[in-house]
This record gives structure tokens, C-alpha cells and sequence, in this order.
């Protein structure tokens, strides 16, 4: 009797111990999986964090002021006035100056552009003239010996020019000794430089 309930107990003991192992080994199979699908998931404080904005870039207008340089040009005009070769600077030229607005855009404090809104000219160039001489200048013919035909220089013509040792034009500023009225035409050498202009005709004026 003894020996039938111990077989009984110990086979009940049995059927718990291994009923016991299976919940233990279901209970750790759970537990593992939940433990995985955990890990697997987003931390919650990660999941709420976007990606930051880039940062809206800083733009800002000025206004300048450069000043250029406005070159002069020359130009050539014929002067009768002036003998062939006696070139000359008649006006001098001279640089003038504008002033140049412009509207300038900077990015992030550096220069991205930049365009003419106004144009002043402060001063406008002065254009140089120089004159060119065209006037054939006069050749005094080469002298010849003076002799007197009825007392008068044969170096003149058109009016009796004395030989003396000096002959001005009557009613001029000469001392004489000799005078002469004119129109004279210097027709060799002036020897008494009677021709003050000239322009080959003396005591005319």
C-alpha cells in the first residue's frame, strides 16, 4: 500500500517537474522575444528629432560711390597764321572725372554682386588743339650789290629808295637819315629792313 502511493507521488512529481520545465522554457522563449522586438525598435526620444533646416543666408544692400577718370582726346586743326613746321600746342587738354553709383548686394557679409544705378560727370575733359602752321613762310631773295640808278636803291621798286647810309619810311618812327614813301616792293634784299611784316611790301601803312 505504502510502496503503491509512493509510485504515485513520485510519478505526480514527475509530471510536475516537467510541466514546470516547459512553462520555464515558454516563459523565457517569450521573454526573448520581446526583448528582441524592443531592441529592434526606435528609441522614443530619437524618433522625435528631425532633421535641422539650413540656415536662411544674410543678405544686405549698400550704395557706393568710385570715381574714374574721363581721358581727353586731341585733335589737329590747320592754322594759316603759323609758318609750314611752326607746330604748336594751342590748348593743352585735360582729364575730367564721373562718379559711378552703384547698388552693391552682400551674402553672409561678402560681395555677391553688384550693378550702375547712377552716373554723375563732375568735370568733362578739355579736348587738346594743337595748331599745324601752313603759311609758306618768305625767303628773302639772295641780296645783290646795291647801285644807284638815278639815286635809287635797285633792291626797290614801285617808289625811290635813296642810297644813304640808313633810309626809314616817311612819316614812321625812323631817325633817317633818308626816307621813302611808299608802297615800296622789296624786289632783291631789304637792305634797310623796311618790310617790318613781311610780306614783301614796304612803308604801306
Amino acid at each position: 500500500m505504502n510502496e503503491e502511493r509512493r509510485s504515485t507521488a513520485t510519478a505526480k512529481l514527475t509530471r510536475g517537474a516537467v510541466a514546470i520545465s516547459v512553462s520555464v522554457v515558454l516563459a523565457f522563449s517569450l521573454s526573448a522575444c520581446g526583448a528582441s522586438s524592443e531592441n529592434t525598435a526606435a528609441p522614443a526620444g530619437l524618433a522625435a528629432i528631425e532633421p535641422s533646416a539650413a540656415p536662411t543666408p544674410v543678405i544686405s544692400i549698400k550704395r557706393e560711390d568710385v570715381t574714374e577718370v574721363l581721358p581727353f582726346d586731341a585733335v589737329t586743326v590747320d592754322d594759316p597764321t603759323r609758318d609750314i613746321g611752326q607746330d604748336a600746342i594751342s590748348v593743352t587738354g585735360q582729364d575730367g572725372s564721373k562718379v559711378l553709383t552703384y547698388e552693391v548686394t552682400y551674402t553672409d557679409g561678402v560681395e555677391s554682386g553688384r550693378v550702375v544705378v547712377a552716373e554723375n560727370v563732375v568735370a568733362a575733359p578739355v579736348q587738346q588743339v594743337t595748331s599745324i602752321g601752313t603759311r609758306q613762310p618768305y625767303v628773302a631773295p639772295a641780296p645783290v650789290a646795291a647801285s644807284a640808278v638815278g639815286g635809287c636803291d635797285s633792291n626797290y621798286a614801285g617808289a625811290c629808295v635813296p642810297v644813304a647810309s640808313d633810309v626809314d619810311c616817311a612819316g614812321g618812327s625812323g631817325n633817317g637819315p633818308a626816307y621813302v614813301q611808299g608802297p615800296v616792293t622789296i624786289v632783291g634784299s631789304d637792305v634797310y629792313d623796311l618790310d617790318r611784316d613781311g610780306d614783301g611790301v614796304a612803308c604801306d601803312r
